[in-house]
């Protein structure tokens, strides 16, 4: 499927196909096409649990009052990510780069997030999203559908997959095949209110 076709076909779906199977293959190759979205400064904060057991899934609808995307759609991913990555794993992600781009990066990174837990966790979450959306797209282009969710109790799903302490769920992102058709879209809003030229 064509990049555009993909982008203006991807619509939030509810209800899936629970016959429908990907294989571990078909799911891992979907994950890693989304571990090519950016993050900041490259510290690749984002960790995907794919859950793939039953009963953990029909734990984690409960926990999403109800919704059957969780337990019919082929894949479930809780976007997760790191927040400490910022000082946990800055030399990993610069090695191999030249010894004075460490040095610069290292110092860059320090500087940034150090003591200031809002940037660290609003960093976090912008690299989740933008891995969540990458996913998403990579499934629609495979003629698969999906559905982005933050409709659950984030604790009790952080306690189900054993959430570590340095680590938050961003949301959840369901994938398969539909059964229903996506809803109409309404309420867009104009163009001409969405798009700003230069400034407000």
């Amino acid at each position: 499927m064509h990049i555009e076709e993909a982008i203006s076909t991807r619509r939030a779906i509810k209800g899936f196909d629970p016959a429908f199977a990907l294989s571990c293959e078909q799911k891992d190759e979907l994950l890693q096409l989304a571990l090519f979205a950016p993050s900041a400064f490259n510290l690749q904060h984002v960790r995907f649990v794919e859950v793939s057991d039953p009963a953990l899934r029909a734990q984690i609808r409960e926990a999403a009052w109800g919704q059957a995307q969780v337990t019919d759609a082929s894949m479930l991913v809780v976007v997760c990510a790191q927040l400490d990555s910022w000082s946990a794993n800055v030399g990993r992600v610069w090695e191999g780069a030249p010894a004075e781009v460490q040095s610069y990066m290292a110092g860059a990174i320090d500087n940034y997030y150090r003591d200031k837990p809002q940037v660290q966790r609003d960093e976090v979450m912008r690299s989740s999203g933008l891995m969540a959306q990458t996913l998403m797209l990579a499934a629609r282009g495979k003629g698969l559908d999906s559905c982005p969710m933050d409709g659950f109790d984030f604790d009790a799903v952080g306690k189900l997959i054993n959430l570590p302490d340095n680590h938050v769920i961003a949301l959840m992102v369901a994938v398969g095949k539909k059964v229903v058709e996506a809803k109409p879209r309404i309420g867009k809003l104009p163009v001409s209110e969405v798009i700003i030229r230069d400034r407000f």
